[in-house]
């Protein structure tokens, strides 16, 4: 894993301007998966979908997981979305944008500094997942 999605995430998180969500995807864009249509589909997703429960990167991972092995590989996208999910638990314990923020105002710099753990972790386990799917075909 060469940790493309990753250092793109991050740098979209922290320098880019873009949300947890949108970080996730427009890595994905970048990296060659998937197309720069789909980055508009993230916008909502960040902040917990709006009312702070599902974290935005992992949304944002879902949704590119779902684009790339949705309605044609149903079970497929299944698996692959529990493996997520279960490997983010793994460090982090809970999915939700408000547990895993409590303490930080929503818009201060220190949720943002925090965030972008998740937002590393999603990227990292988002990218291992692309690439050992890759190498399947």
């Amino acid at each position: 894993m060469d940790n493309k999605i990753k250092e793109i995430a991050i740098d979209n998180f922290l320098n880019k301007g873009y949300s947890c969500s949108e970080s996730i995807v427009q890595s994905a864009i970048e990296a060659g998966y998937v197309p720069r249509e789909l980055l508009s589909v993230a916008t909502s997703f960040s902040g917990g979908m709006g009312s702070g429960c599902l974290c935005g990167a992992i949304a944002g991972s879902q949704i590119v997981i779902g684009y790339l092995h949705g309605k044609n590989k149903t079970n497929t996208a299944r698996v692959l979305a529990k493996n997520f999910i279960e490997e983010f638990k793994k460090s982090h314990r809970a999915t939700c944008c408000r547990v895993l923020t409590a303490g930080f105002d929503f818009h201060s710099p220190e949720r943002k500094k925090h965030c972008v753990n998740m937002v590393t972790c999603c990227a990292e386990i988002l990218e291992d997942i692309l690439e050992r799917e890759k190498s399947k075909v």
